[in-house]
């Protein structure tokens, strides 16, 4: 086997070589000198052949599998479209004001225009992946068919920013992302073939096992990779149809030229791709094969590359030949300060000899005869055109979420250490306050329900402040990733919570184990089961508490500032600082909301229940408490209630879930 994985790798460089050699367009753009890149060549398309990190018997998986297929070809067409935003006041701001074009395969887009033209407004439009506050007019068609939903399978979208669940590797983050974005049927085979390969393609290879990012001065990835482990996830469905917005942003000369190449390479292989840029050198707008203009929400050119400096030298705007051509077309089109008015005119006077150019007439007709090839196509032949993708099952998406928020919190074992040594030192320090305290006694009976509170406020409390932060800070990635149709909000929901299960079982066992024994509690199995089952519970509804908090107000301080004065109502309601019949009645409802109530009464329960042989030592004629019962009716606590706080609870728990859950779609909807 080993012989034959030689051989075929003999056989594949000798046709690399021999492909090089006849080969004029291609270059090498990768340092052959340098020990990082060293067994790899990069040629103009950006593709890689990599021959140092192969995996053995890939060879022959590649044999047995072939190469990947040919990209569905996707012809984008757009016709009179407007963009407008919603205002606070009711009323719309257009942003794109009647714009056409049209992207067909093997082709490389570029859209530029000063800040504020409306590049991206205009590519998430035609992405199909505006905001709710957007209002879309006009036609926009991809293979004869309306854009919809199935944009999402079609096209991917590489965003300016990158964002990474931080604490995966390379492999673990694509690999988790092949389980979310391809298709159900695919092979386990197929998709580790697909990683492997982009790895190798976008020279990921040798920093498979790197963290994307982290704060333990641990290696991470540069921003050049996290690009291009960016464009890899785009490709793991190898769409015919890539949105790039921005993609050199932030990188240097040599990296952004590594990355438009790739673009162009995607291009070259059939791929429609459409990408927004900002003012590229001229040898990366050598590669872009249509140029878009965009000034004021509207186009000022398109048409080929090669064509936009006559355009304009034919409207009078010579540029110098020591001046970078799309630095001259930005500086043309851009807002002059002090001279906004003169140079909204100066726009508009532009905008309006293209649209009766012959350049516009061109793509006008050429967009025409789409659309009638389009209206004449039978309906055979766009069932044929449509996707038969078939997403990943529900329970494929839970068990990878989970997965993956897993990783998160195992790949910190210091804060889950520090946690639970903070859990057992607040638990001895707490059982050692109550340790030889007479239980069967007047003042007993203090020491035991402050025992209990303690219990219950330690699982209540900071839990419910410390996942207040956890959605806030996941609402951009959980924003993008419902927009590419990943998964939607209950299954991200579920998955996070059933991620934090083991955590919010251990940590309350190991405190109420610590402080029910050293604080003498009673001595029977079913009291202390019961205990620990029921301090259980009060985390997880605490737990769900804040995650409603922090879900509704979507921020830290604006949900603490809302928190803090429901915690104190909680707290004193307890049945500990005040009887719960003296509570005045227009306030007394807050009770049936209190889980440290509910808890309260059913531990108490448990603890008093059957007790007939209190001490009785009362002085200064203070009543005497003699019986668990009597205990209980000072505390306003009923031996019947028990099953009804568990049920309490419950209910709690699964009704702070729900609303977090509805909260969190009303404010992901509204984003």
């Amino acid at each position: 086997m080993r012989k034959l994985t030689e051989d075929y790798d003999e056989e594949s460089s000798s046709k690399q070589q021999s492909s090089s050699s006849s080969s004029g367009s291609e270059h090498v753009v990768g340092d052959m000198h340098n020990p990082e890149t060293e067994g790899r060549v990069f040629v103009d398309s950006g593709i890689i052949t990599q021959t140092k990190y192969d995996e053995p018997l890939l060879s022959e998986v590649e044999e047995l599998l072939g190469t990947s297929p040919a990209p569905r070809s996707c012809t984008l067409v757009w016709r009179d479209l407007s963009v407008h935003i919603k205002l606070k006041d009711g009323k719309l701001k257009r942003l794109v004001n009647n714009v056409s074009g049209i992207a067909k395969p093997g082709t490389l887009v570029a859209l530029m225009g000063p800040s504020g033209a409306g590049k991206t407004t205009l590519m998430s439009a035609l992405a199909h992946r505006s905001s709710e506050e957007t209002v879309v007019d006009g036609e926009i068609m991809m293979n004869g068919l309306p854009v919809g939903d199935f944009m999402h399978k079609e096209s991917g979208y590489m965003h300016q920013d990158e964002l990474f669940v931080e604490n995966l590797t390379v492999i673990e983050h694509l690999t988790i992302m092949a389980r979310l974005r391809m298709d159900r049927r695919t092979t386990a085979l197929a998709r580790k073939r697909r990683v492997n390969q982009l790895l190798r393609q976008l020279s990921l290879y040798g920093a498979r096992h790197t963290r994307l990012g982290g704060l333990d001065g641990s290696k991470t990835l540069s921003g050049g990779e996290r690009k291009r482990l960016a464009f890899a996830t785009e490709l793991l469905t190898d769409p015919g149809l890539l949105f790039c917005d921005e993609p050199t942003t932030g990188l240097d000369s040599s990296s952004a030229q590594k990355l438009i190449s790739l673009l162009r390479a995607s291009a070259i292989q059939g791929k429609t791709v459409i990408c927004t840029i900002h003012q590229p050198s001229s040898e990366l707008m050598a590669l872009f094969d249509k140029l878009v203009l965009l000034a004021e929400g509207r186009v000022a050119f398109a048409g080929n590359a090669s064509g936009a400096l006559n355009f304009f030298e034919s409207l009078g705007y010579h540029c110098p030949i020591t001046y970078n051509p799309t630095d001259y077309f930005m500086k043309v089109l851009a807002m002059t300060p002090g001279s906004e008015r003169a140079s909204r005119h100066a726009i508009k006077s532009l905008c309006d000899r293209f649209a009766v150019s012959d350049a516009a007439k061109e793509l006008d007709m050429e967009i025409q005869l789409e659309f009638h090839l389009m209206d004449n196509e039978d309906e055979e032949s766009r069932k044929l055109k449509s996707s038969n993708f078939k997403s990943p099952h529900l329970h494929t998406k839970m068990i990878w979420l989970v997965y993956r928020y897993l990783l998160i919190i195992l790949r910190d074992p210091k804060v889950q250490f520090v946690r639970i040594l903070q859990k057992l030192a607040i638990a001895l320090a707490a059982g050692v306050c109550f340790l030889g305290t007479a239980r069967l006694t007047q003042s007993g009976i203090q020491d035991v329900q402050g025992a209990l509170f303690i219990i219950i406020a330690e699982n209540t409390f900071i839990p419910m402040y410390s996942v207040l932060h956890m959605f806030p800070e996941e609402f951009p990635m959980l924003h993008r990733e419902l927009k590419a149709g990943l998964y939607s909000a209950p299954v991200y929901y579920l998955s996070r919570m059933l991620a934090l299960l083991p955590g919010l079982v251990v940590e309350p066992t190991l405190f109420t184990l610590v402080v029910y024994w050293i604080a003498g509690l009673r001595g029977t199995l079913y009291a202390f089961g019961f205990t620990v089952f029921l301090s259980i519970l009060v985390l997880n509804v605490a737990i769900a508490c804040g995650s409603f908090f922090s879900c509704a107000f979507g921020s830290m301080p604006v949900a603490m500032a809302y928190l803090v004065p429901f915690d104190y109502s909680l707290m004193i309601t307890s049945g500990l600082f005040i009887k719960l019949s003296t509570i005045p009645k227009y306030i007394s409802w807050i009770k049936y909301l209190s889980w440290p109530m509910y808890s309260n009464e059913a531990m108490s329960i448990l603890q008093w229940d059957g007790v007939q042989n209190i001490t009785c030592a009362a002085e200064n004629g203070s009543p005497c408490l003699s019986t668990g019962e009597e205990v209980l009716i000072e505390y306003d606590f009923h031996l019947s209630h028990f099953w009804d706080d568990v049920t309490a609870l419950v209910v709690l728990y699964l009704s702070f879930h729900f609303l977090a859950l509805v909260a969190l779609k009303y404010r992901t909807r509204r984003k």
